[in-house]
């Protein structure tokens, strides 16, 4: 982003509320709403498609500026960060491209194995066993919207486990005929372990002490950080320290095996599509957009049909700031993305730039849980971290508005607990009234009670498989 580019961006569509620990926060659905005026009577469009597994298919067209000296990089900008959400949103190993061939060639130079974006490239291919492509068609071979729903969840009946593995701890609930039996969060720390042995042997204990409270099990639900596909782990943070050949032999197939050796119904979905069924199961509503606070941001949407619509959601890596000095992700490379605004990283971020000091060794869920005891205590510090992250939040709702048709934002996780997630809601309708007030009319933030932030998403999970009746 070249300096006069930056300075009008800042000047048309920065916050009328700043965080107070990161004032340069710069909205990126502010820009992407500004930029669509100006380019409404444009009579250039571009066409973009992505294409994932199943050849489902994602399509989106959009009117830009015209390429000019004064244009140029605030349609690089919108186009670029479009693509970028949409890839994360939907999930893809293709991107077809419709519109001129410089902007063409800078996706294609972007999303090369030597790209800004090798680490979207390298993961991409990994989770769809496919290698990224960019191409460029003509309007006539841009690829229609193809979806599939996922029929999955809401499913009270018989005795059933479900489990929601965090990157600090683990929860696990038993249910009976839609009752909570009983319901446990169990540490452990599964980033630092290179045996998947060690997961697979805390999840399998968890899971047998919940079943020692029912009596019997019929089927398993489960809620992780990660891409799973298939139940087939892809992606997932709480392996990164299992090497690559040990990860294909004893990891991929992981929740497969498990299945095989409890004998019952076993799903595992991404742990941001479960926050959206627990939003529906606490509130028999759909169009359910779900956001999970833990060690990282994981996103979720229920349609208004009720359905999951089978997207990636992978919202920690999906941009919410423009500022060019924004945080980087340590993970993916790229600033102003999700998980530095919603997640324990988030918290870190901010409570470093309040003047606090921690100790070196500590992990990020230590540092969380002081930040939130001084927070229950009104330390001003640290509930301004909370307010500031109710800031992010309340932009965010709106740019997710653009992308999600949605009514319900219902925020879950470690981070909202307490009173750090009241104040994150009451922030964030506060952005919307004063930003946003036909979206606050439509949006209901909705704060789940402090047992369903902690545990909810693996009593949600537990309602994904149906049960198959027997005779």
């Amino acid at each position: 982003m070249n300096g006069q580019a930056f300075q009008l961006i800042q000047k048309e569509t920065g916050p009328g509320l700043k965080p107070s620990y990161d004032p340069g926060f710069l909205p990126l659905g502010k820009f992407i709403s500004w930029y669509r005026k100006q380019a409404a009577e444009s009579p250039e469009e571009i066409g973009l498609a992505i294409e994932r597994e199943n050849r489902l298919i994602a399509t989106l067209k959009t009117k830009i500026l015209p390429l000019s000296p004064e244009t140029r990089s605030l349609t690089m900008i919108y186009v670029e960060r479009l693509v970028k959400f949409l890839l994360w949103q939907k999930g893809g190993w293709k991107i077809y491209f419709q519109g001129p061939e410089e902007i063409f060639h800078r996706l294609q130079e972007l999303y090369s194995g030597q790209g800004e974006r090798q680490f979207d490239v390298n993961l991409m291919s990994t989770v769809y066993e496919r290698p990224f492509e960019v191409v460029r068609v003509r309007p006539e071979e841009l690829p229609p919207e193809r979806d599939n729903p996922l029929a999955l969840g809401g499913h009270l009946d018989g005795c059933r486990l479900g489990f929601d593995l965090g990157a600090s701890d683990f929860k696990v609930a038993a249910l009976q005929d839609g009752q909570v039996v009983f319901s446990q969060e169990i540490p452990w720390n599964p980033q630092e372990q290179a045996d998947p042995e060690y997961h697979r042997q805390h999840l399998q204990q968890g899971l047998e002490l919940a079943a020692s409270h029912l009596p019997r099990v019929e089927a398993i639900g489960g809620s992780a950080a990660g891409i799973y596909i298939n139940n087939q782990v892809r992606i997932a943070s709480l392996f990164r320290s299992v090497p690559a050949e040990l990860f294909e032999k004893k990891v991929k197939n992981l929740f497969l095996e498990m299945k095989t050796g409890w004998g019952v119904p076993f799903e595992v979905i991404n742990d941001g599509e479960v926050t959206a069924l627990a939003g529906y199961l606490n509130l028999n509503r759909t169009a359910v957009l779900g956001i999970a606070m833990g060690s990282s941001e994981a996103g979720g949407y229920l349609n208004r049909q009720g359905h999951l619509p089978g997207w990636l959601d992978e919202l920690a890596f999906a941009p919410v700031d423009l500022n060019p000095q924004a945080a980087v992700d340590e993970w993916s490379g790229d600033r102003g993305v999700g998980a530095m605004y919603f997640s324990q990283q988030a918290v870190n971020k901010l409570a470093l730039a309040a003047g606090f000091n921690f100790l070196p060794e500590s992990k990020l869920p230590e540092r969380l849980k002081q930040v939130q005891a001084l927070a229950e205590k009104g330390e001003e510090r640290a509930t301004r971290i909370f307010r500031d992250i109710g800031i992010y939040l309340g932009y965010t709702a709106q740019l997710y508005s653009l992308f999600y048709d949605y009514e319900i934002l219902m925020i879950l996780g470690r981070v909202t607990s307490g009173r750090g997630g009241d104040l994150i809601k009451q922030e964030a309708e506060r952005v919307l009234a004063s930003e946003f007030p036909e979206l606050s009319q439509k949006i209901q933030i909705f704060l789940a009670d402090e047992q369903s932030r902690r545990v909810g998403q693996a009593v949600a999970a537990a309602t994904l498989p149906q049960i198959q009746k027997k005779g």
